[in-house]
């Protein structure tokens, strides 16, 4: 990916009791920003929700965010067995989101007094671009799922990188060695849980939302955000879609790459 070291964080909290139930912080940076009460921006990192990637490879990405002026939460969730390469637990992966979204108010309250929770953006790489996606659109859930809000969260936007936005076409391009098909739970689940997880299947949401994309991203290709964007059109909403020429699927989250500092400004457009 890239060779930066981890970046510890301000604070962690637990909203769970598994060692992966935990949110890293990181406070706005002083002398960063534009002055007053910091948004919010809650990161969620991606790795194919398997269990080899942490969010430990997200925290440079999470400490320039906050170098930038915002108060950073960055979320750690359950994902695939360790040692046997499948992607995600399923409904572990996704209990686990909708249960740090829902602490995360409270946790800033206490853990961040500068930020203001009423600004809060979804940011998310990859894999972690499908969760922030999904994160923003559980009062779209169909009827009877345990995810679903009864009202749209309280967001300024998302901003998902390179998102894995779209199932069938991330399941035909074979995104990931599999990984979307893993996430469902293989063959015999993907029909009836698709419509449970797959982003592009969860619109209209009602929310700002941008994808940030490389054109010459090979690890989740630019046919996967175009099918998300072309879907929300289809569905009445305007999705942004900012495409980077030459580049590829890490310098979004690289903070010595130009494509991360053109992250930073689409969060500061849908924060402030």
């Amino acid at each position: 990916m890239f060779s930066h070291a981890p970046v510890d964080p301000d604070a962690t909290a637990a909203y769970g009791d598994h060692p992966d139930q935990v949110i890293d912080f990181y406070a706005p940076r002083e002398g960063s920003g534009p002055g007053g009460p910091a948004p919010v921006v809650v990161v969620l990192h991606g790795g194919v929700w398997r269990a080899p990637y942490d969010r430990r490879h997200i925290s440079p990405f999470a400490e320039f965010v906050a170098r930038h002026g915002f108060a950073v939460a960055s979320v750690e969730y359950r994902r695939g067995g360790d040692g046997d390469g499948v992607a995600g637990r399923w409904p572990d992966t996704l209990d686990d989101v909708a249960a740090a979204l829902d602490a995360l108010p409270a946790f800033v309250r206490e853990l961040l007094p500068q930020a203001d929770p009423r600004r809060t953006v979804l940011t998310g790489h990859s894999a972690g671009g499908q969760l922030a996606l999904w994160g923003a659109a559980r009062h779209v859930l169909p009827a009877g799922s345990p995810w679903r809000t009864p009202v749209p969260a309280a967001l300024r936007g998302v901003v998902a990188l390179a998102p894995i936005a779209d199932f069938a076409v991330a399941d035909k391009l074979d995104v990931c060695g599999g990984g979307v098909r893993q996430f469902l739970g293989g063959d015999e689940y993907f029909s009836e849980r698709q419509p449970y997880a797959d982003p592009a299947l969860l619109l209209p949401t009602g929310i700002a939302t941008t994808l940030v994309q490389g054109r010459s991203d090979l690890d989740v290709p630019q046919a996967v955000a175009e099918a998300y964007a072309d879907a929300a059109a289809k569905a009445g909403e305007v999705v942004g879609l900012t495409l980077l020429e030459e580049v590829g699927h890490f310098p979004l989250i690289d903070p010595a790459a130009d494509a991360c500092a053109v992250v930073v400004e689409e969060i500061e457009q849908l924060a402030w």
